[in-house]
């Protein structure tokens, strides 16, 4: 009796993890008009909620594997994820959206360098911060700090975002990580959510944050780790830097944010800077489970 051949996806690993970041950036322009009625942090908490329920119906969490010193990880990345959520969608509130997502980058632009084993790796995010200065224009006069504030808030969430779910990863596997820290990301987010959103609550509301949440963070998620399956880390990191680009052209598709020159030679120094500063910074993955690396949950 011959042995049944292994099922393969008929597209290449590349179409799934692009899917995954137009699934970002799209649930992040699409949260604009929400933002407007509920507010950043409502429509995090109404978001991330709604994605934690997905999850546990997807996963069930797994309490009884939980150690003692697992708590202070799983804590921390969830709160990662609460705040950077949160602080995302109150930047796009005040900036735009390829802007906003270029500022956070560099978080996880500079984890990655740091934790390279090249020095010179270093000048990866000091090419990415000039981008994001021609990205800003300060000499127009217009810069809007606090938005600015925000988005790197956020990119320093998901640089902790990313040192913390690869330690959650070599405990858990994707989901069963996702299906503990999106509940305590919701529970973080209602903080302030909460007080934002009541009030505005009603069916159509509830309704659109659960199409937003399918698109961010669930979709996305699915596609990332089948994605992985067929690529290295590596070759996924260094596609992901494209993300700010993508988010560029769905401000100007979605939200008629037109770029300028400069600020598209802004956004080309940011994603050149991501692709470099992937190489020579893979990882030896945990051989007890898949490997499966997360993105951003903004």
């Amino acid at each position: 009796m011959s042995s049944r051949a292994p099922l393969t996806l008929p597209v290449p690993p590349w179409s799934l993890a692009v899917t995954a970041m137009l699934s970002v950036q799209l649930g992040s322009a699409m949260s604009v008009g929400l933002i407007d009625i509920v507010g950043p942090a409502g429509t995090a908490w109404l978001r991330l909620s709604i994605g934690a329920i997905m999850f546990l119906i997807l996963a069930r969490p797994p309490v009884r594997s939980i150690r003692r010193s697992d708590v202070p990880t799983l804590l921390g990345l969830g709160i990662a994820t609460g705040v950077m959520t949160i602080s995302f969608l109150a930047a796009i509130e005040r900036i735009p959206l390829g802007t906003a997502v270029a500022i956070e980058f560099l978080g996880p632009l500079t984890v990655a360098a740091a934790r390279s084993r090249n020095g010179r790796a270093l000048a990866w995010p000091a090419l990415a911060l000039l981008g994001v200065v021609l990205l800003t224009e300060p000499w127009q006069g217009t810069v809007d700090l606090v938005g600015i504030g925000f988005a790197a808030l956020a990119g320093a969430c998901w640089g902790g975002y990313i040192l913390l779910t690869q330690r959650a990863g070599d405990r858990f596997t994707g989901i069963q990580s996702l299906s503990i820290t999106i509940p305590i990301a919701a529970v973080t987010a209602a903080i302030v959510g909460i007080p934002q959103a009541v009030g505005q609550l009603n069916l159509g509301i509830i309704a659109a944050a659960a199409g937003l949440a399918l698109l961010l963070p669930v979709l996305p998620f699915a596609l990332e780790m089948l994605a992985l399956r067929r690529m290295t880390a590596t070759a996924f990191g260094t596609l992901m830097a494209v993300e700010p680009a993508l988010g560029l052209l769905l401000g100007l598709l979605v939200l008629g944010q037109l770029p300028t020159i400069v600020q598209v030679i802004g956004i080309l120094l940011v994603v050149l800077a991501g692709a470099a500063a992937q190489r020579g910074g893979r990882r030896t993955e945990p051989t007890h489970h898949d490997p499966v690396t997360q993105t951003g949950l903004a």
